[in-house]
């Protein structure tokens, strides 16, 4: 806990703030109320001990004054002069406990430990908020959920890992594409993990420079750096409990490198501008669509990291190595964008579920996604044709032809013969009968018999 002292004898300042750091706990203390409500504008504090005389000020006056300005802060009166009635006036003008001089450690562990329970009972009030907030934004944004079944065995197996490892307090590492929905995975391995009443807390890695990253994971102090105006806690801080997720981990800083290796491997870390070691309790799940492996090997990323970060690694595959899947995500953003506009559409016309099937998506969910939904609004009849979806660039064309991550395609070294195969055994992977196949490919079924014999296929 992060607790301020507020106390004019010098004395009892530094033998509570010696007993509470000893229990783990962040200690700060300060004599007079100027200086009380100057740290309580600067930071957030879980706990406060007033002492009621303050020299020549009045306890009960600055009492009033913090629960004026911070209604939900939690302060524990020190006394002296004890009696029924200070503590009714205390406890009358918003102090939460009541604590009197000479008090022993034991009685000062049972006020934090009370204090704890009262703040867990608040977050959890604050946790509800929250998810109620995220519920309705969701809504606000008519996002159809994130599907995580799937058809395809290797994606099947991946997602079987993931969260089978969700209820361990081992690090994530998850690999993929742009768009492939790694940050809404990383959610829900927190979700389905022992944390999921604790903070989920992201940092986009690429979206701050250096020195703005180092401070907003693990903040700063006063004057650590030109704008630091105060002393500022990190993302670390935020995710104290719970799950601090990485985003686009491959473009971390070499220099902040070593600084999330100490976060992993010793469980502690230093505000930017300052000496004093805190202790961190956080799991970490990090997320890339680069080949960190590949980094390690061009020195651009720590080795020693990048294995503290694989405990558990899985690869999200993009959607053209997911061909059942691809169709069925298809058919799912349709019903709920039509749903959302109130329009009867009855599904994809077979050319454009063959232009659906055939494009390779370096988008992946988000670009069929943002596709469906616009062919929805345009679309002329009750099916979707293919005028009503976004044409490929001929470069992304090119570029997956000469990939080959899906085998065979336009633009590829390839000859007509490789690529009509290749497109044949694509389609009929996904297709649900041999008629709809022959339909989409342009031929009878007979011709589809023929060429499947030819080609070998079963």
């Amino acid at each position: 806990m992060d607790i301020l002292i507020i106390d004019d004898e010098r004395s009892i300042r530094m033998t509570t703030s010696m007993a509470l750091e000893h229990e783990g706990h962040y200690v700060e203390s300060v004599d007079c109320s100027e200086a009380a409500m100057r740290r309580l504008k600067e930071e957030k504090f879980d706990l406060i001990f007033l002492d009621l005389r303050l020299g020549d000020e009045d306890g009960l006056e600055l009492l009033a004054e913090i629960v004026k300005k911070y209604p939900r802060q939690l302060v524990t009166i020190f006394t002296a002069h004890a009696s029924i009635e200070t503590a009714v006036k205390a406890t009358q003008a918003g102090a939460f406990d009541y604590l009197e001089k000479p008090f022993t450690p034991d009685q000062l562990r049972a006020i934090v430990v009370k204090a704890r329970k009262a703040l867990a009972t608040e977050g959890e009030v604050v946790r509800l908020q929250e998810t109620v907030r995220e519920l309705k934004t969701e809504a606000s944004l008519n996002t159809p959920p994130l599907d995580f079944a799937s058809e395809d065995t290797r994606t099947a197996q991946e997602f079987d890992t993931l969260f089978r490892a969700a209820a361990s307090p081992a690090s994530v590492l998850i690999l993929g594409e742009s768009g492939t929905g790694k940050s809404v995975i990383a959610r829900e391995v927190h979700h389905r993990s022992h944390l999921r009443e604790k903070p989920f807390v992201t940092v986009s890695c690429p979206s701050l420079s250096r020195e703005l990253l180092e401070s907003t994971l693990f903040g700063h102090i006063k004057g650590s750096f030109t704008g630091a105006v105060k002393d500022t806690w990190g993302k670390v801080h935020a995710a104290e409990g719970g799950t601090l997720f990485l985003d686009e981990i491959g473009e971390l800083p070499m220099e902040i490198q070593p600084k999330l290796l100490r976060l992993l491997q010793e469980r502690e870390y230093e505000r930017l501008g300052e000496n004093k070691v805190r202790p961190s309790n956080v799991r970490v799940i990090a997320a890339t669509n680069r080949d960190l492996a590949e980094q390690v090997a061009a020195g651009e990323f720590r080795e020693d990291l990048y294995y503290r970060l694989n405990v558990i690694s899985v690869r999200v595959p993009s959607l053209r190595e997911r061909p059942k899947d691809l169709v069925r995500f298809a058919e799912n953003y349709l019903i709920h964008f039509s749903n959302q506009i109130g329009r009867k559409i009855r599904g994809f016309s077979p050319e454009a579920m063959r232009v659906i099937a055939t494009h390779s998506w370096p988008g992946n969910l988000r670009e069929l996604r943002n596709a469906i939904e616009r062919a929805t609004i345009l679309a002329r009849g009750e099916y979707i044709e293919p005028i009503d979806l976004p044409r490929p660039e001929a470069s992304e064309v090119i570029a997956s032809g000469r990939a080959g991550s899906n085998g065979p395609a336009v633009g590829g070294e390839f000859s007509l013969e490789q690529l009509e195969e290749a497109h044949m055994r694509r389609i009929l992977e996904w297709a649900p009968t041999l008629q709809e196949a022959a339909a989409i490919l342009g031929i009878d079924k007979a011709t589809l018999y023929r060429k499947r014999k030819r080609f070998g296929i079963s």
